[in-house]
């Protein structure tokens, strides 16, 4: 049976999932037994949706910090007994996340959810399942032939691996058009792994890490079911900048989901700034960098963005140069290459390696550089290809093709220029390569870190006496020659960087490479190892482990609840206080009271902030004129617009009060003179900041300068949100500068800076009114302000303290309320201005049907109606 939370992420896969069944998974098949101290069972996924509980709520009954590490294969090597009996299992030791748990505290339990390199048959997933996690500490997660197919050969090796390298689908032929279907199974794989996770979960004492882009899909699914949940992800490949990320149809969704950790991590700074932008242009997401730390607020929450290459694990590597088998190989490759010098490269056969521009690049230089003929030697080692394709099968037609011509032109019967491996080489064989090295050679296009260099590094280094045919205690010396496409390309700054794509300068830095100085050699060698050999996979795990500590420390201590369906599911997560307004509530206060204060801010608060038309409604007008008629209130329009504008809208209201540019301007009623709510009258500083605004206006495509008669502001709103963003910040930078010395504010808002004078804001304003009532003998005992925006804040906290002023009532019932729900120093919230005029509209109600019972005595106010004004 489909689950109903999976029907809704359905909505957005649009699928029919009826032909895909995993009938046994939730069916017949036995299910395995939880391993967690959380009492009493685990209902399954399938039986109810619960997207909107806080289970995650339920203490556990041992604290007891334990992780557990998602990626789409275990670190498990698997094959069947020889009698075909069985299975046999063994550690993958060459496994990056069996690797990492040396960064990992000692005391802390690791499990591993996954799935195997191997077919297991239906009938044997159950005891296969028990073997891997009585032995392993291992969830196997059992795919269905199709999804499989579907899920990793489809949607991640067909659409996700080539656009995160940056190859566009142009054609059916080159990239591949996107495909639903492959989508689909995309997502009912993620879903099938996160059962899996679900089933060992414990939701209080857990941290959860997910590996790698075969799995953005998943968090949503675990959000869904534990909202407090402390949920970590790492990318092991690029990101690709928005231009190339948003030809993804399904790119908000992956976005979305991904946004559902709490830490999101990548190999480089360049990865995560595509990552933000994408999150900035599709989402309207901004990032705050806060102590070093970027973190992006995404509906109460910080979402952590986490920046820390992977490293090699050195006692593997140290263990294996400590073989016999590998002394032996090293003198074997010493005396076939006797008098040569070697350049070395590693790759899988993938079409974004570059091997064959590596190939185009060594012929340019025996060229160029006839001296190298009879001398150097290109080793190419090449992995077995992990994808499949037409693109493939040409790039190994075009190596093959390469390496023959190179041989034929530059070799003889006792020189071949290029020695290709074409076949799985062990570790021990691999080592024994770049021991006898002079320079390793990266020319991959496009890849997400690739360790090569610092393998060939550590191996370099060796250990001191065990090296044959050297010293022991001899300068060791490397050279590198590395794409600047890569992920550890900016962490080897003794490198010589290439654009793979230029043969002529990727010839001449192989040239350069071998040609250099033995202590230039070994300054850069030295300088490598010490970075390689401090920021291994221990340092990378535990930095992103105590990251996401430091991430989740307020996890418990917030209000947290589920909203939206399908990919569009969040958590909002709030401060205990911050609460939505209760318009009952808010009712009974406003019917118990005898002098009332109703502040209100125009923009984003009685029209949508997205409305063209900003013109008040009909409706708006009826309900504020309800309000104003009412003779124990005191209504405000408390807005950044302009008299004049605020004037004419609101003409219709004869008893509204309005306070114009954040409450320059104010006046009580219509037909009431304007007043200037400060002292300055001097705006000389116009002239200085005008010049300024209408340089950055300029050079700022979509951007615009309102002019007010007390203010400037500056809008980027129809700016390319990155470039208006960047120009915004400088743009307040170089205001402060030249107004240093002027009586003004410069501050930033929501895609405005504006340059005001001092001592004027909404805060102004609201203690203001409140003073003006308590000296016309009306304190206020009820006092509305709701606003949605940065400006005002400054109303919420003047209001805050209003208490222990004497501006109000003892008893009075404050309603300091914002639009939208996010953090703020507003104790309420309401989802929109349409909820906004739905509560006025109720006020409204209130103050008609007041006249009947006028005179009546009305029970003091109980305290648990009264609204705590501190913060």
């Amino acid at each position: 049976m489909m689950s109903r939370s999976y029907t809704n992420l359905l909505d957005l896969a649009s699928g029919n999932f009826a032909a895909l069944s995993v009938g046994g998974l939730g069916g017949s098949r036995r299910r395995m037994p939880r391993v967690m101290t959380m009492p009493g069972t685990l209902t399954e996924l399938d039986d109810e949706d619960r997207a909107g509980s806080v289970s995650s709520d339920v203490p556990s009954s041992v604290a007891q910090d334990r992780i557990i590490i998602v990626a789409n294969q275990l670190p498990v090597r698997a094959k069947r007994r020889p009698d075909g009996r069985g299975w046999c299992f063994s550690w993958d030791e060459d496994s990056l996340l069996l690797q990492l748990k040396d960064g990992l505290p000692d005391d802390m339990e690791v499990l591993y959810v996954g799935s195997l390199r191997v077919d297991v048959e239906g009938h044997e997933q159950d005891d296969v399942a028990q073997a891997l996690l009585e032995r392993f500490k291992c969830v196997p997660a059992f795919l269905p032939s199709d999804i499989l197919e579907k899920f990793y050969h489809g949607f991640c090796k067909q659409q996700l691996w080539p656009l995160f390298h940056y190859m566009l689908p142009f054609s059916a032929d080159h990239g591949g058009r996107f495909d639903r279907s492959l989508w689909e199974s995309y997502v009912l794989a993620n879903k099938l792994f996160s059962q899996k996770v679900i089933e060992v979960l414990n939701p209080e004492d857990d941290y959860v890490w997910i590996h790698d882009y075969h799995l953005m899909a998943l968090p949503t699914f675990l959000r869904r079911r534990f909202n407090r949940l402390r949920m970590g992800f790492f990318l092991h490949s690029p990101f690709p900048s928005s231009e190339i990320y948003r030809t993804l149809p399904v790119r908000e969704e992956i976005l979305k989901a991904l946004l559902n950790c709490d830490l999101i991590g990548f190999h480089t700074f360049d990865y995560a700034r595509h990552f933000l932008s994408c999150c900035s242009r599709m989402l309207g997401l901004e990032y705050q960098s806060k102590r070093g730390y970027i973190g992006l607020d995404y509906f109460g929450r910080t979402v952590g963005i986490k920046i820390m290459p992977v490293g090699v694990h050195m006692g593997q590597l140290q263990s294996v140069l400590r073989l016999p088998d590998k002394d032996w190989r090293v003198n074997e490759l010493r005396q076939q290459f006797e008098g040569k010098t070697v350049l070395l490269g590693v790759d899988d056969m993938d079409i974004f390696k570059g091997i064959n521009l590596k190939m185009l690049a060594f012929e340019h230089m025996l060229r160029l550089h006839p001296k190298w003929k009879g001398r150097a030697v290109l080793v190419q080692i090449a992995n077995p290809a992990r994808g499949r394709g037409r693109d493939l099968e040409e790039i190994q037609a075009e190596i093959e093709e390469s390496c023959r011509r190179i041989n034929e032109e530059f070799g003889n019967s006792e020189y071949s220029p290029v020695v290709f491996i074409d076949r799985p080489v062990s570790i021990v064989e691999r080592i024994a390569f770049y021991t006898i090295a002079e320079c390793v050679v990266v020319t991959a296009v496009r890849d997400g870190m690739n360790l090569t260099p610092y393998e060939y590094i550590v191996c370099r280094q060796g250990i001191a006496g065990s090296d044959p045919g050297s010293e022991a205690d001899s300068p060791r010396k490397s050279m590198l020659v590395v794409s600047e496409f890569i992920g550890c390309s900016p962490s080897l700054s003794g490198a010589i960087r290439v654009n793979p794509w230029n043969i002529e300068s990727t010839a001449e830095a192989m040239n350069e490479a071998v040609s250099l100085s033995d202590a230039e050699k070994q300054l850069r060698h030295e300088k490598h190892y010490r970075y390689v050999s401090t920021h291994d996979v221990a340092y990378w795990s535990r930095s992103f482990l105590q990251d996401m500590e430091r991430t989740c420390k307020d996890h418990f201590k917030r209000r947290c609840w589920g909203i939206g369906l399908g990919f569009g599911f969040r958590v909002v997560a709030l401060d205990p206080n911050f609460r939505k307004l209760n318009v009952d509530s808010i009712v009974m206060a406003y019917e118990r009271a005898k002098n009332r204060a109703i502040l209100l801010d125009y923009d984003g608060t009685v029209v949508p902030q997205m409305s063209i038309n900003k013109t008040p409604s009909a409706e708006v007008i009826r309900i504020i004129n309800t309000l104003c008629a009412d003779k124990k209130n005191v209504v405000f329009i408390v807005s950044g617009r302009g008299r004049d504008t605020l004037g004419k809208w609101f003409s219709p209201c004869e008893k509204l009060g309005i306070a114009a540019e954040h409450g320059y301007f104010m006046r009580w009623t219509r037909d009431q003179e304007w007043e200037i709510c400060c002292q300055s009258s001097d705006f000389g500083w116009m002239q200085l900041a005008e010049p300024v605004m209408k340089l950055y206006t300029e050079t700022t495509d979509g951007s615009i300068i309102e002019p007010k008669e007390s203010a400037l502001v500056w809008h980027h709103q129809d700016a390319d949100p990155g470039f208006g963003s960047a120009q915004a910040k400088e743009l307040l930078d170089h205001l402060e500068s030249v107004l240093a010395n002027e009586p003004v504010l410069v501050k930033s808002g929501q895609f405005i800076v504006e340059v005001k004078p001092q001592g004027v804001s909404k805060g102004s304003v609201a203690e203001k009114i409140l003073s003006s009532m308590v000296e016309n003998g009306r304190q206020a005992d009820f006092v509305l302000c709701i606003g949605d925006d940065r400006s005002d804040e400054d109303m919420f906290e003047g209001i805050a303290g209003i208490m222990t002023r004497n501006l109000v009532a003892p008893s009075t019932s404050v309603f300091a309320c914002t639009v939208g729900q996010k953090p703020s120093k507003a104790k309420y919230y309401l989802d929109d201005p349409t909820d906004v005029i739905n509560m006025l509209g109720a006020l409204a109600e209130a103050s008609g049907s007041s006249s009947s019972t006028e005179g009546k005595i009305e029970p003091s106010p109980s305290s648990e109606n009264r609204a705590d004004t501190s913060h």
